[in-house]
């Protein structure tokens, strides 16, 4: 039985990875899909303070509190920036980070580093209908939830020794037309070149809430 932490991405929550988790658990492993603070079911405690290391600690605290060992980590679009973090935090819980058609960020890199236009013009949106630090999904959607800005203008540190020796897995999703595709293909590239594993999904971004049991029978294969 292998253990999953499962890091969800920007403005949704641990129910976007509901159905996977159920096809998982049915096949014998323990599944956790925690949410982010201020996102999802927890859009309640949202404040302008939350940034990235609070996502982080929402994280390492699954891990600590749940005293979770030799995990699968996987982070999901933003979520990649979250495990990179988490990582570097708490290595020594971690058996395999696995990036789903992530964010893989340089040490000193934020979000808005990677995708400078797109972040700016969500602050735009933030400023203008969001009190300065909500950014409301786009197009509406009935259980997304605005994202925190500060959470995207927030470099990592990627620097602990312990967590560069973690085996890494890249999943490219192929049929990914969203404005940051090109990063995320660009990335796979430079992760496949630093001696990552490489797999692809034929999916486009929204393969967790679409495709799930494709997703999920990838995800089972990686332990």
């Amino acid at each position: 039985m292998a253990t999953y932490v499962i890091v969800h991405g920007g403005w949704a929550g641990g129910w976007y990875f509901g159905e996977i988790a159920r096809f998982m658990r049915a096949a014998g492993h323990e599944v956790y899909t925690p949410t982010l603070t201020g996102i999802g079911e927890r859009v309640h405690l949202g404040h302008a303070d939350i940034d990235l290391n609070t996502h982080i600690q929402d994280i390492v605290n699954v891990l600590v509190y749940e005293d979770l060992h030799n995990v699968l980590l996987v982070g999901y679009s933003y979520g990649g920036m979250v495990i990179t973090g988490v990582a570097e935090a708490v290595p020594e819980r971690i058996g395999q980070l696995i990036y789903l058609d992530a964010f893989v960020p340089k040490n000193g890199e934020s979000t808005a580093d990677m995708l400078p236009d797109l972040v700016s013009y969500m602050e735009e949106v933030a400023n203008a209908v969001g009190d300065g630090w909500q950014i409301p999904h786009d197009p509406p959607h009935p259980r997304k939830t605005p994202h925190p800005l500060k959470t995207l203008k927030q470099p990592v540190v990627v620097a602990n020794p312990s967590t560069a020796q973690l085996s890494r897995t890249y999943v490219l999703f192929t049929q990914n037309s969203f404005p940051f595709a090109p990063l995320f293909a660009n990335t796979a590239a430079r992760t496949q070149a630093e001696g990552w594993r490489y797999c692809e999904l034929a999916a486009d971004h929204t393969a967790p809430e679409n495709d799930p049991s494709a997703l999920a029978d990838l995800l089972l294969e990686l332990a």
